[in-house]
């Protein structure tokens, strides 16, 4: 990677991953209707958001050259699927008082993350970035070994969204044309869903008020950009380095648990995020001496 696209990569794991740990926010304001409702919303918006993007941009000859490749529109299939289930999943928890969980899921995912670069994509360690590795294993399992059960919520987050961003680094389509895709295989569901299955207080537009319909609406807008950015950044970083921004959304989303839903840490938490943030310091002081010692190599 040179240091331009490395540079983009980061802005654009900075902002994905800031707008993620505050969307809780957003679906706390509308944890009124159905978690399989906004899931609908979530799509169907997303897809419109996305024909208004690749129009005002005019980017649709790449969308001509991926359907040149049918074999890589069936793996967007498969990454929607993915993606798809880990909103349905985020969504719920957020929605159920599980948003402390949530936070560990997005915890343990830069570790998934890890794993799948080295076994998928032949990424290799320097001994200090071993080291922040190990750091953060052992604050996660501080965190696993007082649920004293499998945490399947966690679990689920991390390793949907690791094989995610795997595959849409595997797939290599740029984000834009990848999520307009995506969105285009899942919207005849959530369509189905929504207009003829759904039925609840808020199942039907027509019957909601204006600023409920807007929030709906809204999800397609909460849900686009930040993953714009990460498919961004995930063509732009190793995938290892990619998954080290990740503290970022889980630490947010600690925050507003915490501070604004009333959900209580216990002092075992406390004690894994200790160990994540000094993971990450140490990762990002070893990138930082290791780009020095390469440029005055140089």
């Amino acid at each position: 990677m040179d240091a331009k696209q490395t540079r983009q990569g980061v802005f654009f794991a900075l902002a994905a991953y800031f707008i993620w740990g505050i969307a809780p926010a957003y679906f706390k304001l509308i944890d009124f209707v159905p978690a399989d409702e906004i899931l609908t919303h979530r799509v169907i918006w997303s897809f419109f958001f996305m024909v208004a993007l690749i129009s005002i941009s005019r980017q649709w000859s790449g969308l001509k050259r991926l359907f040149e490749t049918p074999k890589k529109v069936f793996a967007l299939a498969l990454s929607a699927v993915l993606i798809g289930g880990n909103w349905l999943l985020f969504i719920w928890a957020v929605n159920n008082h599980h948003l402390l969980e949530a936070s560990l899921g997005y915890f343990i995912n830069p570790l998934v993350n890890i794993l799948l670069g080295m076994i998928f994509l032949g990424e290799r360690f320097r001994r200090m970035q071993w080291v922040a590795v190990a750091l953060a294993a052992c604050g996660v399992l501080v965190q696993l070994w007082t649920f004293g059960s499998l945490p399947i919520i966690a679990l689920a987050l991390a390793f949907s969204f690791a094989l995610y961003g795997l595959l849409r680094k595997k797939i290599m389509v740029d984000a834009q044309t990848g999520m307009l895709v995506e969105t285009l295989w899942l919207l005849p569901v959530a369509a189905i869903y929504l207009f003829g299955i759904a039925d609840s207080p808020t199942s039907h537009m027509g019957a909601n008020s204006l600023t409920l319909n807007l929030e709906l609406m809204a999800a397609g807008i909460v849900t686009t950009i930040p993953l714009l950015c990460f498919t961004a950044a995930a063509t732009r970083l190793r995938l290892s380095t990619l998954g080290f921004f990740q503290y970022i959304g889980p630490t947010l989303m600690f925050v507003l648990a915490v501070v604004f839903y009333d959900e209580i840490p216990g002092k075992d938490k406390m004690v894994t995020f200790a160990f994540i943030w000094v993971a990450l310091a140490i990762f990002v002081m070893d990138a930082m001496y290791t780009q020095r010692r390469t440029r005055l190599g140089n």
